[in-house]
């Protein structure tokens, strides 16, 4: 059989930025483990981004505003840099209102409650004129990777109304290396040390965790798959039980998990003796929540709900 490798241990963290070390994967693993992590943090972690703005006198992108330095481009790619944290499902919009001669910040958004933004210090535009005035208002949506501005060109936007190439990923920058180590006689077992930066939304230890837990959750659905038989019993104590997974622990959105909790359904098991129907009768329960926990069901690898 082959050996698991040690815990993932820290050895370096500077600000947003962690170096993991995991000692001890049979050879080859390190190059497996690696790329597979980093390919997963790159595309498959959830973020947010802006994905809209609407400047006030700016039709398009190429316009300019009068008293404000930068144009509408470089205002552009200064609000893509801003980076949220959103604590509901919809998108929620963000207003600026600046005047006079001043720089115009991160910090100058006012912003709803279900919307945080981690670098206030973030430089939007410059206002070079006691009689400037700038107004602009910004979208931010939950969603992975990266979508460029294009792929909304079939969505309806507001008068004025520009879209934005929308970098969703809380990822900045993932290294990996792989040196050599000895197990008992063996000197070709792999050392792999994966360095992962951040944007501060999410931590790099939350963020390894949840890389691991997408690939296991995909791997789970090979082994439940039941190609290679086994007992219901047995590929349970392979993969986990649903029973042991709480409501909380499943991506389905604040509101989902109190309509749930509070109808007495605690754990990924009660969700499975559910149909879409049953569900459909609990007050608050829409078809879209119900998409959701089926999706999120899914993609923890625990089943689906009843027919």
């Amino acid at each position: 059989m082959i050996p698991l490798p040690s815990n993932p241990k820290i050895i370096e963290k500077k600000d947003n930025k962690v170096t993991f070390e995991i000692e001890g994967l049979y050879p080859g693993y390190g190059m497996t483990i690696g790329n597979s992590i980093r390919r997963v943090l790159y595309s498959s972690l959830e973020g947010a981004a802006v994905t809209r703005v609407k400047i006030k006198g700016a039709q398009h992108e190429f316009s300019t505003i009068p008293g404000v330095l930068e144009d509408i481009i470089s205002i552009i790619l200064n609000v893509k840099k801003l980076r949220f944290k959103v604590f509901s499902d919809g998108p929620e919009k963000a207003t600026l209102k600046a005047k006079g001669e001043k720089t115009v910040k991160g910090s100058d958004l006012k912003l709803p409650t279900q919307l945080e933004l981690i670098n206030q210090d973030a430089h939007i535009a410059t206002l070079t004129d006691k009689k400037s005035n700038f107004e602009m208002e910004i979208q931010v949506e939950k969603g992975l990777g990266y979508v460029p501005a294009e792929q909304e060109k079939d969505e309806k936007l507001d008068a004025g109304q520009i879209s934005v190439d929308a970098i969703f990923t809380p990822i900045k920058n993932i290294n990996f290396k792989i040196e050599n180590m000895r197990v008992g006689k063996r000197t070709d077992f792999d050392r792999l040390f994966i360095e992962i930066e951040t944007d501060g939304t999410i931590n790099s230890e939350d963020a390894l965790v949840r890389a691991g837990e997408i690939l296991v959750s995909h791997f789970s659905q090979i082994v439940r798959s039941g190609i290679g038989g086994g007992t219901e019993r047995e590929v349970e104590e392979k993969v986990g039980d649903p029973g042991k997974t709480k409501i909380e622990d499943l991506e389905i959105g604040v509101k989902i998990t109190k309509i749930l909790i509070e109808n007495n359904i605690k754990t990924a098991a009660g969700l499975l003796k559910k149909s879409r129907d049953s569900l459909s009768q609990i007050q608050g329960m829409g078809d879209k929540g119900i998409e959701k926990i089926e999706k999120a069901l899914k993609k923890a690898g625990l089943g689906n709900l009843k027919s």
